[in-house]
């Protein structure tokens, strides 16, 4: 019996008794995709049913519920070559909506649900922002957003029941506080709306899930501190001569926290968006990118954590419904090894802090710019268009594997333990010493790159792990610079714009061809695990069972 009560094996690693603790698979809580509209499509649907087999994701959200494509909410008829009459009253068709619900849910994955973007007929403002034209405004008419709502939900547990959908998560639009390219209103606006839609919900069943402000980023400056984005409150912030010196801040949380309070209104979760990166405008309008350092993640969740705690909701839910390494879609670091070493040192950092940190994104079938240009374009996905595996798949393959309880954590990875099976299995990594604090970054082109390959040094991983059974078999799995870097591998081809189907499949065995070997544990029940990891290196240790 461990310390807290749960039973199982006393296992010592590097001659210590091993006290163990809970360890939340934090990763695989929900993962993010672009829009609704490409859920419809074979190929997004082929790779989601992979990643929730392989990653074992429980949610997932996207953004465009309500946008046009998917034909919810009706004040016409539709006419095609004939004359598009206006209807009587709104209409509400869920055929679309119910195809993409249906395969989620039959996948064993729940909706983690996006309340937007505003359908053209509501909207105020149109095609803000994307390639395919989101809305993203306040409502001509509250009444009907509030019935849009209402009608959405009703439907949903008619067709799923009431007590699957009261575990799904509904939040209140996206990043509200980018205007005005994802809001062209105000703060309050945005308030009154997360007013109007938890009420409504609320009203249908109490226990429903409902939160929000779903916005954008941490700032170290007063831009977001009245009704509308002030771009001159980020002068200072451009001119910095250390942005991590700064006092970084979550956007609207404490104003949204506070207006609820003061109305009475319930907040089951709050829900934030965490890319270690901003943008300033210098005194002469240009804008600066700024990337944080590589705790900037572990930081901003420690402060919100506190902040939620100390709130009139300190039982509120925690969602980082959109993280990544940046949030650009053309960002080539996603491609890459060090991405994958970067994310699995983050996400065990920060294993503890969220109830979900979710990875933006599954797939390279996104098209909020339109579609990639070619096979490797910097796309978020865990995989490419095609389906070829990154090396952030295989990371988070191994982050999957992990136990559900943690016998060591070190600054370069973690052992577990698997209460079910007490299979122990181990995460390793090399974030090279030669970064010291530097975040991997962002780059324009694959091979620009290509300069992290040259930090260093090696790291050994040496520990011995006792208490094992006598002839028990561990496989290692390592995904490093020269073991399953598919994105290399094409750019040594000469970075194909179109891929011949001999070089896709060329492609995808090279990605995954990770190195691969076994260990066995002697006869004295003592694994002494010595491996050298390569610099970015990201290496599972996992026992068969």
């Amino acid at each position: 019996m461990t310390s807290d009560g749960v039973s199982g094996p006393r296992l010592r690693i590097d001659g210590k008794l091993c006290d163990e603790s809970p360890l939340p698979h934090v990763w695989t809580r929900c993962i993010g995709a672009g829009r609704a509209n490409e859920a419809l499509r074979a190929d997004w649907q082929r790779q989601f049913a992979e990643v929730v087999a392989t990653l074992g994701v429980q949610y997932i959200r996207f953004h465009g519920i309500f946008h046009d494509d998917m034909f919810v909410y009706r004040e016409s008829y539709g006419g095609g070559f004939g004359q598009n009459e206006r209807l009587t009253s709104p209409l509400y068709t869920f055929s679309y909506v119910d195809k993409v619900f249906d395969f989620i849910v039959d996948c064993g994955v729940r909706p983690f649900v996006e309340l937007g973007f505003m359908p053209r007929e509501l909207a105020t403002v149109t095609e803000t922002v994307f390639w395919w034209g989101a809305h993203c405004s306040p409502p001509k008419n509250m009444a009907r957003w509030v019935e849009l709502v209402t009608r959405s939900v009703e439907h949903w547990i008619e067709r799923y029941g009431l007590a699957e959908v009261r575990k799904w998560r509904f939040e209140v639009w996206n990043e509200p506080n980018l205007v005005p390219h994802f809001w062209t209103g105000t703060k309050t606006e945005y308030f009154e709306l997360y007013e109007q839609t938890v009420t409504a919900i609320k009203k249908i069943d109490p226990e429903l899930k409902v939160g929000g402000p779903a916005t954008s980023v941490f700032v170290p400056d007063d831009r977001y501190k009245g009704e509308v984005e002030d771009r001159s409150a980020t002068r200072e912030t451009a001119m910095a001569a250390d942005v991590d010196a700064l006092d970084w801040r979550p956007v609207w949380i404490e104003d949204f926290i506070a207006w609820c309070a003061e109305r009475g209104l319930p907040i089951d979760f709050i829900s934030t968006h965490l890319y270690p990166t901003d943008f300033a405008f210098g005194a002469d309008g240009d804008v600066v990118q700024i990337t944080r350092y590589a705790d900037a993640t572990f930081d901003d969740l420690t402060l919100l954590r506190k902040l939620v705690k100390n709130s009139a909701y300190p039982d509120a839910e925690i969602h980082i419904t959109e993280w990544s390494t940046s949030p650009s879609s053309r960002d080539f670091i996603h491609d890459t090894v060090f991405a994958a070493t970067s994310i699995t040192r983050s996400y065990l950092k920060c294993a503890t802090l969220a109830d979900s940190i979710s990875y933006w994104t599954f797939t390279d079938v996104f098209e909020e710019g339109g579609a990639g240009l070619g096979p490797f374009h910097g796309g978020f996905g865990l995989v490419n268009e095609g389906g070829i595996h990154k090396p952030t798949f295989h990371a988070f393959a191994m982050l999957e594997r992990l136990g559900d309880r943690l016998l060591l954590a070190t600054s370069d990875g973690v052992v577990t333990r698997d209460s079910r099976t007490s299979a122990v299995c181990a995460v390793f990594f090399n974030y090279p010493e030669d970064m010291a604090m530097r975040s991997v970054g962002s780059e324009n082109s694959y091979a620009a790159t290509r300069a992290l390959s040259e930090m260093g040094p090696s790291r050994r991983i040496r520990h011995s792990i006792g208490g094992l059974e006598p002839g028990a078999t561990f496989l290692v799995e390592i995904v490093d610079w020269e073991h399953g870097n598919a994105a290399e591998a094409w750019y040594r081809l000469g970075s194909p714009l179109n891929l011949s189907r001999a070089e896709s499949e060329y492609l995808s065995g090279v990605a995954d061809s990770l190195l691969r070997f076994t260990l066995t544990v002697p006869d004295t029940g003592v694994l002494d695990l010595e491996i050298e990891l390569a610099p970015w290196a990201v290496m599972s240790l996992r026992q068969s069972v």
